[in-house]
C-alpha cells in the first residue's frame, strides 16, 4: 500500500487528514463493504461505503487520544503538586535543622 499507516495504527488520528479509503484487491467482490450503486438502491443504502463503516472507529480513536492527553495532563499536575509539597516539607526540615544548630551553638 502506498499510504502510510494502517486502519489499526493510522498515520494521523484526525479523520479529515487521513487518506480516503480505496477498495481493497484482497476483498472478494460482493463483500459487505462494497459500495452498492444499483438503480433500485435507496439513497441511504448508497451511503454505506467503507469510509462510512470506519467513522465510528475514527471517532473512538480520536476520543481515546483526547482521554490519553487529559490523563497525561492530570499526571503532570499531580507531579507538580507533589513536587511543591515535597519542597515545602524540605524547607521546613531545613528551618528546623537551622534552629536546632543555632540552639546548640548558643548553649
Amino acid at each position: 500500500m502506498n499510504t502510510a499507516g494502517t486502519i489499526d495504527r493510522p498515520f494521523t488520528h484526525d479523520p479529515k487528514k487521513q487518506a480516503p479509503m480505496k477498495p481493497s484487491t484482497s476483498e472478494p467482490s460482493g463483500s459487505a463493504f462494497e459500495d452498492i450503486t444499483t438503480t433500485r438502491a435507496t439513497g441511504s443504502r448508497q451511503n454505506r461505503t467503507r469510509e462510512m463503516q470506519l467513522i465510528p472507529e475514527a471517532l473512538a480513536r480520536a476520543h481515546m487520544h483526547d482521554r490519553l492527553r487529559e490523563a497525561q495532563q492530570e499526571r503532570r499536575a499531580l507531579n507538580v503538586a507533589t513536587a511543591r509539597r515535597m519542597q515545602r516539607r524540605a524547607e521546613r526540615a531545613s528551618l528546623r535543622a537551622r534552629r536546632a544548630l543555632a540552639i546548640a551553638v548558643m548553649q
